[in-house]
């Protein structure tokens, strides 16, 4: 993962573009289609690196951030006229490992090991079936008081575990 000191202005710019401009321009367009027709949900993916530091680079945490600061005040927004609106970060280990660097790729299967060895739901790995139950839940009926909330799909990692990532690092490194 590249530090500030070597971290580039484009790189930071490109992500934002991607992740916030993106979903900035997404919810504006979602919004003149949504408005009209009442009641609904828009639903925005954020990260766990919104709830623990060093998963990612500067770039993509700093525009997670702000996606989930875009979806709370959209939230305020929308709410008013019937739509809900919900970030959503998760925790993987494909994820993860991605995050903390392309060179972790090839360390899935450890990496799942350790994130089941110190997770809190134990004999528990996230799986992609996981995350689309969370979504379909924040886009159904059952979810119609839920809004502005970052669910955070990711076993309380974000909770019980804040330094996995060093923890991750530390066991690959002395593999």
């Amino acid at each position: 993962m590249e530090g500030i000191l070597n971290a580039q202005k484009s790189d930071l710019e490109r992500v934002i573009g991607v992740n916030l401009v993106g979903g900035f321009l997404g919810a504006k367009h979602a919004a003149r289609v949504m408005v009209p027709r009442g009641p609904g949900c828009k639903l925005f993916t954020a990260s766990a690196c919104t709830s623990i530091a060093g998963m990612s680079t500067h770039s993509y945490a700093s525009s997670k951030h702000a996606v989930v600061g875009l979806a709370k005040n959209l939230a305020a927004e929308l709410g008013l006229l019937g739509i809900n609106v919900c970030p959503r970060s998760n925790l993987s280990c494909n994820q993860l490992s991605t995050n903390i660097g392309q060179e972790l790729a090839d360390f899935t299967p450890k990496v799942e090991a350790i994130l089941n060895e110190v997770g809190n739901l134990k004999g528990t790995v996230l799986k992609a079936s996981d995350v689309a139950r969370a979504a379909h839940f924040l886009a159904s009926d059952e979810a119609t008081y839920v809004s502005g909330l970052n669910l955070g799909v990711d076993g309380r990692y974000s909770v019980v575990n804040p330094s996995i990532v060093v923890a991750v690092r530390s066991s690959l490194l002395h593999a």
